[in-house]
């Protein structure tokens, strides 16, 4: 199946057009500044929507989405993705490893600050990794990444050392990925989950802008870090907007209070496609969409189960109709965008429900009481699907609802609160089926996701199977690229085939942006955060 291509376009939508005048966003914010050296001209402010209050901290258990896009603002990590997607230096000026792999060394910069005017140094890298990162009682949010470093040492006040168990080949594109640097002075001696002050109220950052003000529900606002150690920000200012309806993202970037985001209910798409002064980008990205069972029970542990209600769901034509063909159906984790490693040569579980109902039949699932619901040992099947509301995930999931009903699974769909979802699904794990995507590293290794190591970790359908552990540990041991791809086609073999997630799509993002805004580079939204300081309005 051909890939529908984003196209970009300057767009209109509805009745209303970008004002000029209005007091938010970047189309209304004067630029009074001074013009760069590039020519662009500094000054003014842009607006992000958000779709729940945000955690400054992104390690905290409960930092999602949500808090990753301010995050990647406030504060900076050792490496930053490349706008080749490759690992790219940031307070590390420059890395090597040792020739078995097992010790990597990073020269950090010497002229970065906190916001708050210390020192950054060694000490900062060792106490995030060793106290907080590397702390298994602690859980911490992508620590998964981690789980093959035995320590991190300070070398000296600009020298630090990962200390591996064994190699990971991924590691400078794990440490640019939402791991980024807190600041010792501030935790040491606290519990990091429970410092209210920094994670809630007065985040301290080394990012290229710093908080301003924060008023809980309605919006974050940050100003150019003076500071920076870096090419100092273009924009004075970055807000984003507490909005959780999708329809208002697209209504306020019309109406000049918005300015940027990655469109997550295409419902609107064609709309936005014909109107003036926004366009809208296209952007590949490393995500797949997934269904999860939760594997702790029993019952989703047989690979039938799980296989059946995937056979049940129409995959392409929820692409067709709700994501109005901007992806394209998944059969594992490794996304089209890492083409080195990709491959579609891989058993696909089509839309057949007639094989669904056999499959189910072989688990010993029948309708024995002729109430249209299948029942095993006087226990009908019945599922709880619980989900958050973002984009276009409630929709998706009534779609889903319908289809699996449909070969006599009941499934009673549950909705709920963004942060409400994280805390029951993603921290107490206290779901049976839910629906949601991950986006990850520009690497292939699925370890934090996949493997059994991480099943309190990423690994949220807690999944174990040896032999793709024995994959993945292979895959991520080594640099040499032949290597790994072999690697990863088995891989990928065996994840289309025992299904540790549902795979539902590989979307691709529509990236949404008023026409005002340059210097963001070709990347994902996401991404492209680590480059606000670029950011710029032309007038």
């Amino acid at each position: 199946m051909k890939r529908k291509k984003l196209r970009v376009v300057v767009v209109s939508f509805i009745m209303l057009i970008l004002l000029t005048s209005c007091s938010y966003g970047a189309g209304s914010t004067p630029n009074s500044g001074n013009t760069a050296e590039n020519g662009s001209k500094s000054g003014g402010k842009v607006s992000i929507p958000i779709v729940a209050d945000p955690t400054f901290n992104p390690w905290h258990p409960n930092a999602y989405a949500e808090s990753n896009v301010i995050n990647r603002v406030l504060f900076s990590g050792l490496t930053q993705p490349g706008k080749d997607l490759s690992p790219s230096p940031d307070l590390a000026e420059s890395w090597e490893t040792s020739e078995d792999e097992l010790e990597w060394t990073f020269k950090l910069r010497e002229d970065v600050k906190w916001h708050d005017g210390e020192q950054f140094t060694a000490d900062d890298v060792v106490y995030t990794f060793n106290e907080i990162v590397l702390n298994e009682e602690l859980g911490s949010n992508n620590s998964s990444y981690f789980q093959k470093v035995r320590e991190v040492k300070a070398e000296d006040d600009f020298t630090v050392k990962f200390i591996l168990d064994n190699p990971v080949a991924a590691l400078p594109a794990y440490l640019s990925f939402n791991t980024e640097i807190l600041p010792q002075h501030i935790f040491e001696g606290e519990d990091p989950w429970e410092l209210t002050s920094f994670n809630k109220v007065d985040p301290v950052g080394t990012g290229s802008f710093k908080l301003k003000s924060y008023t809980s529900g309605q919006s974050v606002v940050l100003e150019r870090n003076e500071d920076f150690y870096g090419d100092m920000a273009l924009l004075d200012e970055v807000e984003y907007k507490v909005l959780a309806d999708a329809n208002t993202h697209v209504a306020q970037i019309l109406s000049g209070e918005l300015s940027i985001f990655a469109l997550d209910d295409l419902a609107a798409i064609e709309k936005i496609e014909s109107t003036e002064g926004v366009s809208v980008h296209a952007r590949e990205t490393t995500r797949f969409f997934w269904i999860i069972l939760n594997q702790e029970l029993e019952k989703y542990q047989d690979k039938n189960i799980r296989q059946a209600i995937l056979h049940s769901i129409d995959r392409q034509n929820i692409i067709d109709t709700v994501l109005k063909g901007y992806a394209t159906i998944a059969d594992s984790g490794i996304a089209p965008a890492l083409e080195q490693y990709y491959i579609d040569d891989v058993t696909r579980i089509e839309y057949d429900p007639e094989r669904a109902k056999s499959l189910l039949a072989e688990a010993g699932w029948a309708d024995t009481d002729g109430d249209g619901v299948l029942d095993k040992d006087g226990e009908a099947l019945s599922i709880d699907f619980e989900i958050g509301i973002q984009g276009d995930l409630e929709a998706v999931a009534q779609m889903v609802q319908q289809y699996v009903e449909k070969i006599g699974i009941k499934v009673n769909l549950k909705t709920m609160e963004w942060n409400t979802m994280i805390q029951e699904v993603v921290v107490n794990r206290n779901y049976e089926m839910s629906l949601n995507w991950w986006r990850y590293p520009a690497d292939p290794d699925l370890s934090a996701y996949m493997h059994s190591d991480n099943v309190k970790g990423n690994n949220l359908p807690g999944y174990k199977n040896k032999e793709l552990d024995d994959l993945l540990d292979k895959g991520s041991e080594t640099s040499d690229v032949s290597i790994r791809k072999e690697v990863y086609i088995e891989a990928q073999k065996l994840m289309a085939d025992e299904l540790p997630y549902l795979f539902l799509w590989y979307p691709q993002e529509a990236q949404v942006r008023v026409d005002e805004l340059k210097g963001v580079p070709e990347l994902s939204f996401g991404d492209a955060l680590h480059y606000i300081n670029e950011w710029y309005l032309e007038e």
